[in-house]
Parts: structure tokens; C-alpha cells; sequence
């Protein structure tokens, strides 16, 4: 029961703190705080500290996701709520960013003034996380976030072994939830130079992530995640026959 409960309010925690990022990332002015928002201060003060929120950030997503911290890690939580800790842990992680992030106003990179334009790129940036969270979906959203595996645990089910699919995205892009962050982060109509700060760090832990994260797969599904990785593009699409991948990151 308690674990239950445990991951249960870890997913309300999530779900709050990932929609304020959104909305953040976005500059969405339903937030007390966005990554453009507030006097900007000292440039070096802010330089440091926002890098090192970002690798703090990129540290615990690498070190947590990896198979063999999960191995030890397990010998001192319970399995069952294994994922829910990973979730809490990114998520306070990602709390701490939302809150201490510095903005760098200057210079702007590039500013969109066309309306057309400027409407395209909030089509793009809202476009990228549709298309992120119905990833996620695709994968098993609640057993991402660790509800599945709680529950299962309350009422004495055992989950099934992964499999390996491909469904809707999946045939032709090997990491579609990777591809709608890149697509919101980079769909900026006003890029500041925090804002690209942001964004290259974050796609720059993105390509090292999907290494890892790969290297993890062969691991687990050896010569069909090869073939896989042959067909399908990494972020970018490969139309062509049907395929056969994974779907769990």
C-alpha cells in the first residue's frame, strides 16, 4: 500500500513540475517564472550557475538510467518503487533548475518579427511535446512513471517482460519523445542567449543520452536493435518497410 501511495504522489509531483516547465521553456506568462523572465544578472554568475544546473540535471538522468546503477541501487530501495525514486529524483532535480535558473537576455540570437513566422514556431514548440507525450504512450506512460509497476506490486500481478515493437512513430524515428524536447526547445521565436544556452546543453545531453540508452538496448535486444538501428533514423525520420524496435527508453 504504501508503495502504491508513494508512487502515486511522485506522478502528481512530476506532472506539476513537468507542465511548469513547459510552460517555462515556452515563456508562457501563466507562470510566476519563465527561462526569459526577471532582471538578468551578473553574466558569469549566471553562466556558471545555469551550467551547472543543467549537468546536475544530466548527471542524475545518465547515472540513475544506467543498468548498472539500477543493480545496486536496488539492493538498497525496493524494486517496486525503483522507477517512482528516478522520477522523484528528476523531477526535484528539475524543480531545482526551474527555480535558481538565471536569465541572460543578451545578446539575442535571432528574433522572429513576422507574425506567420512567429505563429509557426509556437505550432512547432506545442507540436514537439504532443508529439512527446503521446511517445509515451506509445511506450506505457503510467509504467514510465512508475504507477504501473506499484500497482501492480498492490494487487500481486507481475509485469510482463518488455517487448520489442515499434508502434506509430516508432517505424520510422528510434527516439520520437527525444525528438519532441528538440523540437520545443529549438522552436523559439525570441532565441535569447539563455534560451540557447538551454537549448544546446539540453540536445547536447540528448545525443549523449541516446548513446548510453543504445548501448543499454543492443544489451537487452542484441541483433534486432541493430537492424532496428539500421532502418530507423535516430530523430529523423527513414520511410521505408515496416520495422521491428523497441519501445521502452
Amino acid at each position: 500500500m504504501f508503495a502504491a501511495l508513494y508512487g502515486f504522489i511522485v506522478y502528481l509531483f512530476f506532472l506539476a513540475t513537468f507542465t511548469y516547465a513547459i510552460a517555462f521553456v515556452g515563456n508562457v506568462p501563466l507562470v510566476s517564472k519563465t527561462i526569459d523572465s526577471g532582471p538578468p544578472g551578473p553574466l558569469l554568475e549566471a553562466l556558471l550557475i545555469n551550467t551547472a544546473l543543467l549537468g546536475l540535471f544530466a548527471v542524475q538522468h545518465s547515472v540513475m538510467a544506467r543498468r548498472s546503477f539500477k543493480r545496486w541501487w536496488t539492493r538498497i530501495v525496493p524494486e517496486v518503487v525503483e522507477r517512482s525514486s528516478f522520477v522523484l529524483a528528476a523531477s526535484l532535480v528539475l524543480a531545482l533548475l526551474l527555480w535558481q535558473w538565471r536569465p541572460i537576455a543578451s545578446p539575442m540570437i535571432w528574433q522572429v518579427s513576422d507574425p506567420i513566422g512567429r505563429l509557426v514556431l509556437h505550432g512547432v514548440f506545442w507540436a514537439g511535446w504532443v508529439v512527446l507525450l503521446i511517445s509515451t504512450f506509445l511506450l506505457n506512460h503510467f509504467e514510465l512513471f512508475g504507477l504501473r509497476q506499484v500497482f501492480a506490486h498492490l494487487s500481486g500481478r507481475q509485469l510482463p517482460t518488455q517487448d520489442f515493437r515499434t508502434p506509430l512513430f516508432y517505424r520510422h524515428v528510434r527516439h520520437p519523445l527525444y525528438l519532441g524536447f528538440v523540437l520545443s526547445f529549438w522552436a523559439a521565436p525570441d532565441m535569447t542567449a539563455g534560451h540557447l544556452l538551454f537549448t544546446v546543453a539540453s540536445t547536447g545531453y540528448i545525443l549523449i543520452g541516446i548513446w548510453f540508452e543504445e548501448r543499454d538496448l543492443i544489451a537487452q535486444f542484441g541483433d534486432r536493435y541493430r537492424l532496428y538501428r539500421e532502418q530507423a533514423g535516430m530523430l529523423f525520420p527513414k520511410f521505408g518497410r515496416r520495422r521491428q524496435g523497441p519501445a521502452q527508453p
